[in-house]
This record gives C-alpha cells, structure tokens and sequence, in this order.
C-alpha cells in the first residue's frame, strides 16, 4: 500500500519533510497502546485504550460485545486509533481513521490471535472459535479490522505535520 503523502506546512517547521508511511507503519506495529475514538448513538465521542496490533494492511483490535466500543461501533463503525508518545519535543504521535468491520473468517482470526500472543506475549493468547476470540477464563471478544482511510502523524523536535490518504 502506497498512500498519496503530504506534508502540512501550516504545522510543520521550516524544512520539515514528510514522514514515510513506511516509518509510520513500523510505529504502528511496534506500539504498546493505542486510544480508540468511537460515536456513541447520540453522536457524542467516546474513547478508550486498548491493545492493538498491525497485520498486512490494517490495524486489528478486540473488544467485548457488550462493551460501549463493541456497541458503538454497532450503529456507526467511522472510528479512530491513536498512538503516540507522551512528549512535548521528541517522538511521532500517529492517527487512523478508517471504518472498522468485524472480523469472522476463522483463519484470519487465527493469525490475529497469533500475533496478539507474538506481541503481547501469552497472557494476551486466544483460541479462535464462534467466530471471535475466546480467553481461557471464559471471555469472548470480537475482533474489528480498521484499514486506513486518512492517517496522520505529527513529529515532535523537528515538527511536522504529515497527511496520508489511501
């Protein structure tokens, strides 16, 4: 995938350059916490952390169906995952916004649950059946795919503003 790349010089530094997508995807994978932005029913925002993990082309991430993100999700899937550092002068903080959509194809589930555990290590394992993620304490989670639509990332130091499109 090779996002149109734009550099913002309203919010960028004199001589800032745009970053890479193939820098800001390798942020994506690396990162530990990612913050969810959903739209409750009445329009209102809601947000969350949660564990996320990059996988070819996309951002996946899991939740219980009864929580508000599983819920909001439910009646509008525009949403935004956020990661970044908590830093004023170093690091790139980095945006996806995108439509989320349940995943359920068994083998692709497989290969999440994979790399859950891959990342997080195995207290984050899951076995894949009634097309979600199942813990061994009893719990299930379904499992949504946000493929980038805009993204966003925002260089600190020598700042920049970059805007990728897909």
């Amino acid at each position: 995938m090779n996002p149109i790349t734009e550099l913002d010089a309203r919010y960028s530094a004199s001589g800032a350059t745009a970053t890479p997508w193939s820098e800001a995807r390798e942020g994506l994978e690396r990162a530990e916490m990612f913050w969810l932005c959903t739209i409750r029913p009445d329009g209102s925002p809601h947000i969350t952390p949660l564990l996320a993990v990059w996988n070819g082309e996309a951002l996946y991430f899991c939740t219980g169906s009864e929580e508000r993100k599983a819920r909001n999700l439910e009646s509008d899937p525009r949403c935004t995952l956020m990661t970044g550092v908590n830093s004023r002068h170093e690091g790139l903080d980095l945006i996806v916004e995108g439509v989320a959509g349940q995943v359920t194809d068994p083998a692709r589930l497989k290969v999440l649950a994979d790399a859950y555990e891959m990342k997080y290590g195995p207290e984050w394992r899951f076995e894949v059946r009634d097309d979600a993620f199942h813990t061994e304490e009893g719990g299930r989670a379904l499992v949504f795919e946000l493929a980038p639509v805009r993204a966003y990332g925002f260089r600190k130091g020598a700042y920049s503003q970059t805007r990728w499109r897909f």
